[in-house]
């Protein structure tokens, strides 16, 4: 008798044991726990410690309490102006209502196969919407800074009008206006999917479109438009600048001649007044030596009607040889 005392008691601590660890649970910062019966959600636990539940009937079901994020496939959208492009959307959400999240998604697999569908779907109803420029830009800021650069290069000619460059009328025609932007269509995503995943127990926080491009088979046409526009637009800022460059090369030609008329001008009056001075200088000479001046206009008609390099025959009695022999 003694002997089946030692043995029971033994068992029935190891059934206590047992017991406990089948009705003792633990959860931790950032879990919340389901617990089921049978496989069907009885209640859920979302404090975290220690927490008992029935032991070998009831099952505990461990979800996530943290926010989560998910990422999206790449989907090909065509935009409401006909142009199809590449969307890659990323959102964050979180479970909120534990029971319901079991009883229609299970676990994380399916709830993100559901928001594949949902996220998928409401974004590409969404993008199809409006146009290509509501995706890619939130304001209209760069044509506030398009309309700055073209003020800042306005100029006054001569008749004192305002003169723009066509060329910036050109790139701000270009621009499309912003209606809605990027965030707000962010937006509209959130609002219309929260609806349908609040009937899974799914929180929807926040949704962005992570990456926008153009489809492979358009990518190389729009590039090549792109790099035509660019080429266009550029040979209207060379023709600019060459109708610039004349205009100074002109202002430069007729300041120079201006500069050149009037050093002319003071050249001619300088070598006048020396000319003059040196005939009154001459006359002065000549007056004192009248015989010197005949003598040297004597050499000047020489000189003057005798070629370089002439050979003379001369008498005795010429008087250009009594000249030049005795200077007389």
């Amino acid at each position: 008798m003694q002997n089946n005392k030692s043995l029971f008691l033994p068992l029935i601590v190891l059934v206590l044991v047992v017991t406990f660890y089948s009705a003792a649970f633990v959860i931790v910062e950032g879990r919340q726990v389901v617990i089921t019966q049978f496989g069907k959600p009885v209640k859920s636990v979302n404090e975290a410690g220690l927490h008992f539940k029935l032991p070998f009937i009831q099952d505990v079901r461990r979800i996530d309490l943290r926010i989560l994020s998910w990422d999206g496939y790449p989907n090909q959208i065509p935009t409401k102006d006909k142009k199809y492009i590449e969307v890659d959307t990323t959102a964050r959400w979180k479970i909120v209502d534990p029971l319901k999240f079991i009883q229609t998604v299970q676990n994380e697999r399916g709830a993100r196969s559901r928001l594949d569908a949902i996220l998928d779907g409401v974004t590409r109803d969404i993008i199809s919407g409006n146009n290509l420029v509501e995706a890619v830009r939130n304001s209209n800021n760069i044509l506030d800074v398009i309309e700055e650069r073209q003020k800042e290069l306005e100029s006054v000619d001569e008749d004192g009008e305002k003169v723009a460059s066509d060329m910036q009328e050109e790139v701000t025609g270009e621009v499309e206006p912003v209606e809605i932007g990027r965030e707000k269509l962010s937006a509209l995503i959130i609002e219309r999917a929260k609806k349908e995943l609040l009937p899974l127990g799914i929180e929807l926080i926040d949704v962005q479109l992570k990456r926008i491009a153009y489809e492979n088979s358009v990518q190389k046409k729009v590039y090549g438009r792109m790099i035509s526009e660019r080429e266009r637009i550029a040979e209207r800022i060379r023709s600019f600048g060459k109708g610039e460059q004349a205009k100074i090369e002109g202002k430069t030609d007729k300041d120079l001649k201006a500069i050149e008329s009037d050093a002319y001008r003071k050249v001619q009056n300088i070598k006048g007044k020396a000319e003059a001075e040196a005939i009154a200088i001459y006359a002065s000479a000549l007056r004192r030596d009248p015989g010197f001046y005949r003598f040297v206009r004597s050499l000047e008609a020489y000189e003057k009607s005798l070629p370089k390099e002439t050979k003379l025959l001369l008498s005795s009695e010429s008087k250009f040889w009594e000249v030049l022999r005795t200077g007389r």
